[in-house]
């Protein structure tokens, strides 16, 4: 339901927009201040990786714009977004950009605000739980732990123009936990990065629909990591995030692992 205004009201309309993270994807991780946020909102802008009960915070007056997954889609493009944003909040007032996860990992935040400041409207930050660090650990998973990983990557499976991030490279190369977003489809590539440096038998996860419902895991290590994949149901029609590193060997299935491993088999 779209709020109708007086022609008076509109006159008063102060712009100003607040982008949201709304966490991994369980409405239970945004933060307080974020929740504050979308009761407050004459417009919520949200997208396809945000759970819906968290609209029951929104008032029931204010507007709902759905913009499924930004891409290269005429129209849920980024710039139809940005343009959407700042048209809301010149007609309407307070709009609420929620968007999963953290706004600044991988999440565009930036390329909005800046947008926004074109316009010299009002904007606040107020940052989200990056799945990065809170999919794993929810998993039991540590990015870092002493004596196993003293650093943490986190990349996209991609770079700007589409083809593998180089600085997988660099990553698979390093003593530290590996975290890939947005890298389901290049996993077999990564898999033989980590394979050509000798690293088959690392311990490896891939995590889809992270802190939600229907989550899924595949844990193992790197030279089985993508037979596991296919044993779980793990696709693409949801987040997915991929680990490697030691760390991965504290989740609790890894100890079954071990077994295979102590007897060479992989």
């Amino acid at each position: 339901m779209e709020r109708q205004f007086t022609d008076k009201e509109r006159s008063y309309v102060e712009p100003k927009i607040t982008l949201v993270g709304a966490g991994p994807g369980d409405p239970d991780l945004i933060s307080v201040k974020g929740v504050k946020a979308l009761k407050i909102a004459d417009v919520i802008i949200y997208d396809a990786l945000v759970d819906e009960a968290l609209l029951d915070y929104v008032p029931k007056e204010a507007t709902r714009v759905y913009v499924g997954n930004p891409s290269g889609d005429e129209n849920f493009s980024q710039s139809t977004v940005n343009q959407l944003m700042v048209d809301y909040a010149l007609n309407f007032g307070h709009v609420v950009r929620l968007k999963g996860g953290d706004l600044f990992v991988f999440g565009r935040g930036y390329e909005e605000l800046e947008y926004a400041a074109s316009y010299s409207i009002e904007t606040e930050i107020i940052p989200g739980i990056s799945s990065a660090i809170s999919v794993p650990g929810l998993q039991g998973i540590p990015v870092t732990h002493k004596g196993d990983s003293d650093g943490l990557w986190i990349l996209c499976g991609t770079n700007e123009k589409g083809h593998i991030n180089t600085e997988l490279i660099n990553a698979a190369s390093s003593k530290a936990t590996v975290v890939v977003l947005l890298g389901y489809d290049q996993l077999h590539d990564i898999v033989n990065i980590y394979q050509s440096i000798g690293k088959g038998r690392l311990p490896a996860a891939v995590i889809q629909n992270g802190s939600m419902k229907n989550e899924k895991i595949a844990v193992g290590i790197v030279n089985t990591i993508e037979e596991i994949v296919e044993e779980e149901g793990i696709d693409n029609s949801g987040p997915v995030l991929l680990v490697f590193g030691q760390t991965v060997a504290h989740h609790h299935r890894f100890c079954s692992i071990l077994n295979f491993l102590e007897g060479d088999h992989y």
